[in-house]
């Protein structure tokens, strides 16, 4: 498995998540990068780019599901 390398790390929220929108923007924001870079590398290694990314869509909707209501209390 490859590690994932020049996608750098990712930025601590600036928003509170009571601004619902404002904290939901910003995160797409901050993961954009890490998404493209995941799916470049998914790519290089031969992967259809499509596939994966309907595959992390699939793992995202599993993660969301199994996490319940509770995941975002954290904050």
């Amino acid at each position: 498995m490859n590690i994932m390398s020049g996608i750098g790390t990712v930025a601590s929220p600036t928003r509170p998540p009571n601004d619902f929108l404002g904290h939901e923007t910003e995160c797409r924001d901050v993961l954009r990068p890490w998404l493209e870079g995941v799916l470049d590398m998914a790519e290089s290694a031969g992967w259809n780019r499509r596939t994966a990314a309907s595959t992390l869509m699939f793992l995202a909707a599993q993660h969301v599901s199994s996490a319940g209501p509770s995941a975002d209390r954290k904050a």
